[in-house]
């Protein structure tokens, strides 16, 4: 049994003030809140495997960009005239302002032990032919037109690109044209970490984790709250299943959320359905490779593929590690979660969203197609992707890892029909007494709006007596952004610990690229 859970003895309290359901970065972060705003609720988390952070906040189930819209293109579409939308970038970008204003309050206050689930990796865009290179050259002046992308580089030059990531450009064709955009600002963030650190702050401050509890059910209570039927899952569980009372149910599951959603019978939920989409990634941890490539560099997706499906190279430092990381390979999988149950797609479906399923089912053929393409391609082929970012690559440095599952939103549009949406969406009962969030991308690292925001539309009478609290810990909440140099000096610190864990794993030596790039990042 995991030391951060309740003793298998001990009897539960049947009846608390909040539920979190699923140990995943959402829940984590909404708890946090609620135990800084209001300390005297009991709050009680319910994991149905045997630790927190295991689905789609571990590090190697999700991408841990820190999405910031600093590189991603699909956050900055092209319109018909020819003009690039930043407006969703922007957006992006000030929901992860506000995530690493509340962490660094975390730390700052000792809520959070340790800054070593961030650090500062530049976040890079690389394209390649003539057409893909006007369009970067364009989403960078509009761009950095913004104050919040000022910073933001943009180079056609193969040395530039080369000082920034060389691996990008060894062994390439000369004659290809090929453009790149950096941000310095950039992190990486180990979301299994940093869920860690919160849950364990929670339970140092009074809350209940209870591992390997799985909600079956949830019916109203008369009279207002949740009635929760949970099942504990150790194998020598006596008694088998339990009823917990609640204020307040947040489903924080994942893909799981759905279903439980749906066992709540709240009309808000009617017409929402989710298609799976699962992973695979490639690992190394070769020093000499991991020591030429310090940034995250995205891509741009393939026709037809979703915007998960973005490829990219990436930096990762995990529970001291570095790593380089390359993906995603697109698949289908009918589960929900990567240690759900095959029949999840399947038992999801209700007479209110099986047309909204259908629907987006014929609005996205071309993601069928792209699917399937996917699904049946060859390991050489798959391979080839890697190499269109890095020639010099091989299969000999490569590992295939699986990526965590992706649940697509699937809603009722304006005409009554299906649309697949990329993105995150929170479900709440019109009453505030149950929320719950569907969804991926950006997920995690926009946690912390989304949990105010599910604040807000469930505690109305509260909020306005909470605000100036929040405001402490996130002063862009009231237009005031936090002292940037402060952030950047809590992810900093993080940086040095990477460096020093890199050289390490090196013999004690990096090579002088690493030492030109910390040199960048500190300006």
């Amino acid at each position: 049994m995991n030391s951060r859970a309740t003793a298998p003895h001990q009897a539960p309290t049947d009846a608390v003030d909040v539920v979190l359901i699923g140990a995943g970065i959402m829940s984590a972060t909404l708890g946090t809140l609620i135990q800084q705003l209001e300390p005297t609720w009991s709050v009680r988390i319910l994991e149905r495997l045997d630790d927190v952070a295991l689905e789609s906040s571990n590090p190697w189930n999700n991408a841990g960009t820190g999405h910031a819209a600093l590189c991603e293109l699909n956050y900055t579409p092209e319109k018909a005239d020819g003009t690039i939308d930043i407006s969703k970038a922007v957006a992006i970008n000030e929901q992860f302002e506000t995530s690493r204003e509340l962490w660094h309050h975390l730390l700052a206050t000792g809520r959070l032990a340790n800054p070593s689930f961030i650090n500062r990796t530049p976040h890079m865009t690389f394209v390649r032919g003539e057409k893909n290179v006007d369009y970067l050259r364009r989403r960078h002046t509009s761009l950095s037109a913004h104050p919040l992308f000022r910073d933001l580089e943009f180079s056609t030059d193969r040395a530039e690109i080369e000082r920034w990531a060389p691996l990008l450009t060894a062994d390439r064709d000369p004659a290809e044209p090929i453009a790149a955009t950096r941000s310095a600002a950039g992190t990486d963030v180990d979301f299994g970490n940093l869920t860690r650190q919160l849950v364990d702050g929670m339970v140092a401050n009074g809350a209940e984790l209870q591992l390997q509890r799985e909600v079956t059910s949830l019916r109203r209570v008369k009279g207002g709250g949740w009635r929760l039927r949970v099942k504990d899952r150790s194998w020598n569980a006596r008694p088998r299943t339990s009823t917990v009372t609640a204020r307040f149910v947040f489903v924080g599951a994942g893909g799981g959320a759905l279903p439980l959603l749906q066992s709540a019978r709240i009309p808000e939920i009617k017409g929402f359905g989710g298609f799976p989409i699962s992973g695979e990634f490639l690992r190394t941890s070769d020093p000499e490779l991991v020591a030429q490539h310090q940034a995250k560099v995205y891509g741009k997706a393939d026709v037809g593929a979703p915007p998960m499906s973005v490829p990219h190279l990436d930096t990762r430092v995990v529970d001291g590690q570095s790593y380089l990381m390359f993906g995603p390979y697109a698949g289908f999988s009918p589960k929900y979660l990567k240690k759900g149950k095959y029949l999840g797609l399947i038992t999801s479906l209700r007479a209110n969203n099986l047309g909204s399923m259908l629907g987006a089912g014929v609005k996205n053929l071309d993601l069928t197609q792209y699917l399937v393409g996917q699904v049946v391609a060859a390991p050489e082929t798959k391979f080839q992707a890697l190499q269109q970012f890095m020639p010099t690559a091989h299969p000999k440095h490569w590992e295939k890892i699986t990526a965590g599952q992706r649940v697509q939103v699937i809603k009722r549009d304006a005409d009554g029909k299906g649309v697949l949406q990329f993105g995150t969406e929170i479900v709440a009962a019109a009453d505030g007494s149950i929320a719950g969030l569907l969804g991926a991308s950006p997920g995690a690292s926009t946690a912390v709006s989304a949990m105010v925001d599910v604040l807000e539309r469930c505690f109305p009478q509260q909020f306005a007596a909470w605000r100036p609290r929040l405001a402490t810990m996130m002063p862009s909440l009231d237009g005031v952004p936090a002292d940037a140099r402060e952030i950047a000096a809590t992810v900093d610190a993080a940086t040095e610990l990477s460096v020093a864990q890199l050289a390490a794993q090196n013999g004690g030596v990096l090579p002088s690229s690493v030492y030109d790039q910390q040199a960048d990042l500190r300006g």
